[in-house]
């Protein structure tokens, strides 16, 4: 069986140079602001910093406005987040499947994580439980944790990640920065109630992978009906082709992920989306930064 973190690996090259691997590596030393924290530099104002930062008499005295950096003097542990049923086995908007990405965007901040010295655990499952590999350093355990996500299949159990975010809340005392990485969720009560326990305690970042769309059910085979992998009902051609159905279902989504993005909002949980393994590194950056700037 191939490794897993070269192919992430070959991915961060190929979709980002070096300036951008650069700043995306930047953005992840800023997102963990613990009470523990040492100056590190000062940098020049840009929009959307936090006016607290400035450091005025050094803006006095260069004439433009400079904002102070810190570093946290401990290291974080980083606890990766996952749906490992049968949800991330299907397709994603770019045809690839969800676990595939999924693969690709933990493997990214786990690279980051160990390059600023940051242990790396993995807590997945599906709704019949929950696995927890816990934080180490080391290439060879990123790629253990990697295979675990990469073990989603069409044969697992269903998905509820909402189970992992209990697990996670009942187990964990100490203070991490959570990755979750999650199939297009709805938003209810019981998980926003779960996620208010949980931001209460460790810095969350969240990104989803999105659905593929209903028009493209043209992609199975000639003759052949694609089904939904939640329950395995038929998704039928005709019904896709129909501009009413597909109308209606792109307002059902629309208003899934407009209720799914105000609740993350409401708790305070930073999130971003992706569709395609091209999307991944522009996606990672732009959720760091927009945690970073706090929303």
């Amino acid at each position: 069986m191939a490794a897993l973190l070269p192919r992430v690996k070959s991915k961060m090259f190929i979709f980002a140079h070096r300036k951008v691997r650069g700043l995306l590596d930047g953005e992840y030393g800023s997102v963990f602001k613990g009470s523990s924290l040492d100056f590190d530099d000062l940098r020049a104002y840009v929009p959307g910093d936090d006016v607290r930062a400035i450091d005025w008499k050094a803006t006095a005295r260069h004439g433009s406005p400079l904002i102070r950096r810190y570093v946290a003097v401990r290291k974080q542990n980083v606890l990766l987040v996952t749906d490992t049923g049968r949800n991330m086995a299907a397709a994603a908007r770019g045809g690839e499947t969800k676990k595939d990405l999924a693969v690709l965007a933990l493997g990214v901040i786990g690279l980051l994580a160990q390059k600023h010295g940051d242990p790396v655990g993995l807590v997945s499952g599906d709704a019949t439980g929950s696995r927890h590999l816990p934080a180490q350093s080391g290439e060879a355990h990123l790629e253990r944790l990697l295979r675990d996500v990469d073990g989603a299949s069409l044969s697992a159990p269903p998905s509820r990640l909402q189970g992992q975010l209990e697990y996670i809340a009942s187990t964990f005392g100490r203070r991490m920065l959570l990755f979750v990485v999650a199939d297009e969720v709805m938003a209810d009560a019981g998980l926003e109630k779960i996620l208010r326990r949980l931001r209460a305690q460790h810095e969350i970042l969240w990104l989803t992978i999105r659905d593929a769309e209903l028009a493209n059910a043209e992609m199975g085979a000639v003759g052949a009906d694609t089904f939904s992998v939640d329950d395995f009902s038929p998704l039928l051609r005709r019904l896709a082709g129909s501009p009413a159905v597909a109308r209606s279902y792109a307002e059902a989504m629309q208003r899934r992920d407009g209720e799914r993005s105000a609740m993350l909002r409401r708790v305070g949980i930073s999130e971003g989306e992706l569709g395609s393994s091209a999307d991944v590194m522009p996606a990672l950056f732009s959720l760091l930064e927009r945690h970073r700037r706090g929303g």
